[in-house]
């Protein structure tokens, strides 16, 4: 017997068990489903969607509802959603400052053609609104954070094993091939970085001067020192960089080498480095908090003993000479330091003379010095908490002067 086609739904139960109903949408297909609405039979996606509007919304509608209400958000849920929202905002307003700051550095075409050319771009070539811009970004130290830090050489491990002949010219030591083999790249590069001391041995005292050498050259060696190591540090470790500048530093901190002073205590010596330090020309380096740092630098040069203090002063020696050979090479009208170059030759005599008295003092000495500066930058340092030390930064950033006030 054949199945009874039935084409409305008012047909009793026993009926439709037995029988196939016609979709009542395309009335062309056997029905094989049942709107969960309305009851109305469909065979197909097509003949569900298009049955009635109102109704397939509906149900969409209360299946997205269901499935919301049975998410139950935990602790865990809620703050890594807080953490999207707040990493969505962090980043919008890193953007925004971004943008910002796109726009109060864009540079002129002119001086971006220059740089992607590869061209050396100096202070001159740069607009009025330029230079407002880079003086900005120096003042505010926002330059500093461009440029690595710099580690000294005297604070390498291979600064320990510096060695010199009894004439003071640098040692050469071939390893062997054990030694040569452990030998890693980074002990290399930390041998390359420290100065090579003299090429040639170093003269005796007494064919320099006829006289006794000053007991005082010990305090004068402390005030070298500290030019030294605050020029490299201000020029992180590249002096070569500006010879010309990195001497007018040298000559501007050292009393000794920039004014002739003599200096007779220790005390004397870091105090009117410290106040250098302090004054308007170096105020973006940190201050009296700086000043003291290179305090320990140079405790550290006095503790490596006489062979690293040599290798410093050649190292300082050829600064000076750099600079005075960049010096005559400008022409007069534009260089300013032509009334310098008697003060310059002089601090050149200066350093070699303590050089060469370095080289024939006992390794003993320096030991006892680095003593008395490590007590002395701890009466600069319950200075730099009195009232003392803020006069100091006071008048040095009023006056630029050099200032030297006795401590109690």
């Amino acid at each position: 017997m054949a199945d009874t086609i039935v084409t409305s739904d008012q047909s009793s139960t026993s009926s439709q068990n037995s029988a196939r109903i016609i979709c009542h949408v395309c009335q062309k297909q056997f029905s094989q489903y049942t709107c969960p609405r309305c009851n109305s039979r469909y065979c197909s996606l097509p003949c569900y969607k298009s049955h009635s509007l109102r109704c397939t919304e509906s149900f969409m509608k209360e299946n997205v509802v269901q499935e919301l209400q049975q998410m139950q958000p935990n602790e865990q849920t809620k703050h890594k959603m807080l953490d999207i929202l707040k990493r969505f905002h962090s980043e919008e307003e890193m953007d925004n400052m971004d943008e910002d700051s796109f726009e109060d550095s864009t540079l002129s075409e002119e001086t971006m053609e220059k740089i992607l050319s590869g061209q050396e771009i100096n202070l001159d070539d740069l607009s009025l609104e330029e230079k407002k811009q880079f003086q900005r970004a120096i003042a505010s130290g926002e330059l500093s954070k461009m440029i690595t830090p710099w580690d000294p050489w005297w604070s390498k491990l291979s600064a320990k094993e510096i060695r010199l002949s009894k004439e003071g010219t640098q040692l050469v030591q071939p390893l062997s091939e054990q030694e040569s083999v452990i030998v890693n790249e980074t002990e290399i590069n930390e041998s390359s970085e420290i100065p090579l001391g003299p090429e040639v041995p170093l003269p005796p005292l007494s064919s320099l001067s006829s006289k006794e050498p000053s007991p005082l050259l010990t305090v004068h060696l402390v005030d070298i020192l500290y030019s030294y190591c605050f020029t490299l540090r201000l020029y992180n470790g590249d002096w070569r960089s500006d010879p010309i500048g990195s001497v007018m530093v040298v000559l501007s901190v050292s009393s000794v080498l920039g004014q002739g002073g003599q200096p007779e205590t220790v005390l004397e010596a870091l105090t009117h480095c410290l106040e250098q330090v302090c004054s308007p020309a170096y105020r973006n380096m940190g201050g009296l908090q700086f000043g003291l740092g290179v305090i320990d630098d140079v405790i550290s040069l006095l503790s490596l003993g006489s062979p690293a203090m040599v290798c410093a002063l050649c190292d300082m020696r050829r600064l000076i000479q750099e600079g005075e050979k960049e010096a005559k090479s400008e022409k007069p009208r534009k260089s300013r330091r032509n009334e310098i170059r008697s003060s310059i030759k002089q601090a050149e005599r200066k350093i070699y003379f303590i050089m060469c008295w370095v080289h024939e003092q006992p390794e003993e000495a320096w030991s006892s010095l680095a003593a008395i500066v490590m007590a002395e930058k701890t009466s600069a340092m319950e200075f730099q908490g009195s009232n003392k030390a803020k006069i100091l930064n006071k008048k040095a950033e009023t006056r630029g002067k050099c200032l030297i006030e006795e401590i109690e």
